[in-house]
């Protein structure tokens, strides 16, 4: 189709140019596609409906992983993309989709290595084993001084200097309303809605759906996988837009078996979904544990000092409602380590009785009460850990027992269970091609990044590095492949 110039680009206006790609959605997936595309001088056309560049990157934590890359080999460390491989068949028991991980893992190194040369503050302590997820026994576990937002600032550089140039345009507030298919259901092109409502068609010979998942919206998150939206934490303008639109397109979605909570956020209330609060800290290795956890059957559930954190989000996604609190006595309170990251002790004196999570009462029976579970049942379940403790023989094998639950006041924590991404999405094969259920391609549509679901690339677990570290790769790959030279 030829290079475009910046005198072409001012002389026709973007809606009537015909684009080598259309990429929809400014984020991590997004914004590498567009840059890496702009680089080998094709008519790119980057669309996102929110104002701003940067996608979930603004909100998110942002961690990456990649092995074999420059920074762990000056620091010493062996590591191979196989071993990495390896260890995400591990920690997800073989539920990943084996096609998708290898192309991720198996170019990682070198998308880490481009974001550190083009000024990616990774921050000293990294690479790390990790301990939010169940952890790498090699360290290859990095984020940067500003967490999502230092990728960002490097991908949105890069990005702004392919503008500066003209081969990428930018046409932000602005949402994909529609797809346009020829007669062997071919993407041609979209179909467009500005601010203000006006609508446009645009012609283009391939589309990238990066649009994000669909963590922002109730409805759809409840749809997908069949457990409300409980905690308000992703980036507002992941709708599940570019999900419908490529089911549209005759494509299908899967990975809704795979859905997995993380081990409790403290929210705000109760109208779902909440803010979150705060979180306590519930990494035994960490903390150890002193309280125990009951759920709303007034029963524990777990052994509350198990070292393995995929067990732990496991246990809990059988519990009702994915909730659970956090029960323990003065004398607890009193001696304990704070257990809410960056609480003081004070801090969290002064929340109980006074903010939604936290309840304190005379009796075990009166607390019950007040947080909606059975009076004699969490009676009951204190007194068998009590004994065990006295035993030395805990029902469930615990072994970090420092102190019985028997001194009033009496304290309960509410903890809820929630995922703040989306964990199933549109497939694709291993070029990224969307399929149809007879695993045919949709010819000239594309789709990578959080769109593709957390279960395609984690499986039923969470796999450290493994939301951000193939938004990055995989839209570098498809903005080099969909721009020949």
């Amino acid at each position: 189709m030829g290079t475009r110039t910046k005198d072409d680009a001012a002389s026709t206006p973007w809606h009537a140019r015909e684009w080598d790609l259309v990429i929809m959605g400014a984020g991590t997936t997004g914004l590498s596609a567009a840059a890496f595309a702009g680089l080998r001088h094709g008519r790119v056309l980057l669309v996102e409906a929110s104002p701003d560049l940067g996608g979930s990157l603004l909100v998110a934590h942002g961690q990456i992983s990649a092995a074999g890359t420059k920074l762990q080999k000056q620091k010493g460390i062996h590591d191979t993309p196989e071993m990495h491989y390896e260890e995400a068949l591990r920690i997800s028991k073989g539920t990943i989709d084996h096609d998708l991980a290898r192309l991720a893992i198996f170019n990682a190194a070198e998308s880490f290595d481009w974001l550190c040369d083009n000024g990616y503050d990774v921050i000293p302590e990294c690479p790390s084993l990790s301990n939010a997820h169940e952890p790498y026994s090699v360290p290859r576990y990095y984020w940067g001084k500003d967490w999502g937002r230092s990728i960002a600032r490097v991908l949105v550089a890069k990005v702004q200097e392919q503008v500066a140039q003209g081969t990428v345009t930018l046409q932000l507030n602005t949402r994909v309303v529609g797809l346009e298919q020829d007669a062997r259901g071919a993407v041609t092109g979209i179909e467009t809605e500005e601010e203000g409502g006006v609508r446009r068609k645009v012609r283009t010979r391939n589309l990238l759906l990066a649009s994000g998942g669909y963590a922002a919206n109730p409805a759809m998150f409840e749809r997908m996988v069949g457990v409300p939206l409980y905690a308000r934490a992703a980036y507002r303008f992941n709708q599940g837009a570019g999900i419908d639109l490529g089911v549209a397109a005759g494509g299908f979605v899967r990975g809704r078996d795979k859905y997995l909570s993380n081990f409790g956020w403290l929210l705000q209330d109760d109208e779902f979904p909440s803010p979150i609060i705060g979180r306590v800290n519930t990494y035994p290795n960490e903390r150890p544990v002193w309280e125990i956890y009951v759920n709303s059957n007034a029963r524990r559930f777990i052994r509350e000092d198990e070292p393995s954190v995929d067990q732990r989000e496991h246990t809990l996604l059988r519990q009702p409602n994915l909730r659970y609190w956090v029960v323990f006595d003065q004398a607890i309170f009193d001696q304990a380590p704070p257990m809410v990251y960056g609480w003081t002790r004070e801090q969290m004196a002064a929340a109980f009785n006074t903010q939604f999570p936290f309840t304190r009462a005379d009796s075990l029976e009166d607390l019950a009460r007040a947080i909606g579970i059975d009076p004699a049942g969490l009676a009951a379940t204190v007194a068998g850990y009590n004994a065990g403790r006295a035993s030395g023989e805990d029902y469930f094998g615990r072994e970090h027992m420092p102190a019985p639950i028997a001194q009033a006041p009496f304290y309960a924590i509410r903890q809820q269970g929630a995922s703040v991404t989306s964990t199933a999405g549109i497939a694709v094969d291993g070029s990224l091609r969307v399929i149809r259920k007879d695993r045919s391609p949709v010819p000239g549509l594309y789709a990578a990044g959080e769109i593709l679901g957390s279960g395609q690339l984690q499986g039923d677990a969470f796999v450290g590095g493994m939301m951000a570290m193939p938004c990055l790769v995989f839209g570098r790959m498809l903005g080099e492949k969909l721009i020949p030279l």
